[in-house]
């Protein structure tokens, strides 16, 4: 018999509560972050082995078949506002697990994707959702090796975010008089003195030759930035 997770704050609405289905590699790590910032987490998984690895770390671990609507519904899935479907080489039981899902009505639902036919598939199913944690790592990690990138987010649309060391044009000045942005199209958004943390960049920000700045821009334009002296 499966237990319904009946915390004090699920009950309540399960608004600070994420159900995570599919335990393995992505799956436990994104349990384990969520948990380790203080979200209840219930983590399912079809090995027994996996949720008793798990156990002592998340709110509550279930071992059940996700791809059955009433294992689902007896743990109380139905209820809770978000979800993240794990589940990578079983393409069958990711398919159905979302769909599961997504027929409850779940408001956020969470899924990932091993290529892009898999991706359309969830898509189509309604996931409001799909993550590709394979390529857009690799995509990552070749930005990251190619150039002088420290570290590499990109957005839909042609929108990246890059931290990178500042080029010698744009030290020893205040921003809002540079010109960065006319002459190379990115936006300094943060900057980050040698000891301290992140601060927001304002017009008046005069970027000093140690400091690591996070521009904003097409992949295109913080790439060429980004490849300064």
């Amino acid at each position: 018999m499966v237990r319904k997770f009946t915390s004090k704050r699920h009950r309540a609405g399960h608004r600070d509560a994420v159900v995570v289905i599919g335990l393995g590699r992505f799956g436990s790590a994104v349990a384990r972050a969520l948990a380790d910032s203080e979200t209840e987490v219930l983590g399912v998984d079809s090995s027994r082995e996996v949720v008793q690895v798990l156990s002592g770390s998340l709110t509550h671990t279930v071992r059940a078949d996700s791809t059955k609507e009433d294992a689902l519904r007896q743990l109380g899935v139905h209820e809770f506002d978000r979800a993240v479907v794990a589940i990578g080489s079983n393409l069958e039981a990711s398919i159905l697990t979302a769909s599961l899902l997504v027929s409850f009505g779940i408001r956020h639902v969470w899924a990932k994707a091993i290529s892009e036919e898999h991706g359309r598939i969830l898509s189509q199913l309604g996931v409001h959702h799909v993550v590709y944690p394979e390529h857009d790592m690799g995509r990552r990690v070749a930005h990251l090796v190619r150039g002088r990138m420290l570290d590499y987010v990109e957005w839909e649309d042609d929108f990246t975010m890059v931290k990178t060391n500042p080029p010698a044009d744009i030290v020893g000045t205040a921003l809002g008089g540079s010109g960065v942005r006319d002459r190379h199209g990115v936006t300094v958004v943060a900057v980050k003195r040698p000891g301290l943390g992140f601060a927001a960049a304002t017009p008046a920000t005069v970027v000093g030759p140690s400091d690591t700045v996070i521009i904003a821009g097409s992949k295109r334009a913080t790439e060429r930035f980004s490849e300064l002296r």
